[in-house]
């Protein structure tokens, strides 16, 4: 694997579901994308895996039995842990009682080479993104990131699913963040 982007935490003794749909999620996202996941998980008979990226976080090595080993960024910062509990109980809120068998990992580094690692292991069937929300940050983070959804369409070969969220840009309005 990588060492920019792997595993670091998962639902305690399960197992990766093979043929999984991913989906990618940070806190506060809108619904829309983990019900969009779910909804293809269940029309394709597949478990869904809720995924977030700790990007504060990078892989220092891999032993060879798969476990990874990591260190953050800033030696402050103890953002993962805090932002998978918000992802888990968004998901658990939303997920549970519905009839989707889902589970939940957290990866580490940058989020499109974790997910794409990550589908290759599973064999997923489908990976979920969302848009990025409008803004100056985020304008930013995408100028030196790029998207995650068009990194993912271009190092691997599994379909992608961008599922919008927030304002919708007119057709005759150039696409300027704010």
């Amino acid at each position: 694997m990588s060492d920019s982007a792997s595993e670091m935490t998962s639902d305690a003794g399960q197992e990766a579901p093979t043929g999984a749909v991913i989906v990618g999620i940070v806190p506060g996202e809108p619904s829309r994308v983990l019900k969009e996941a779910a909804r293809y998980a269940k029309l394709l008979g597949a478990p869904l895996l809720v995924v977030n990226v700790d990007v504060t976080r990078f892989v220092t090595y891999e032993d060879p039995d798969g476990y990874v080993h990591s260190a953050p960024i800033d030696l402050n910062v103890a953002t993962g842990e805090s932002e998978l509990a918000i992802v888990r109980a968004e998901a658990s809120a939303l997920l549970d009682g519905r009839g989707v068998d889902w589970s939940i990992r957290q990866l580490v580094g940058d989020p499109a080479l974790a997910m794409k690692h990550l589908a290759e292991e599973v064999d997923a069937r489908l990976l979920v993104v969302g848009t990025r929300k409008r803004g100056f940050g985020e304008s930013i983070r995408e100028f030196f990131t790029g998207s995650v959804a068009a990194r993912l369409a271009h190092r691997q070969t599994r379909p992608i699913l961008v599922v919008p969220i927030g304002e919708i840009v007119p057709d005759d309005e150039d696409i300027v963040w704010e």
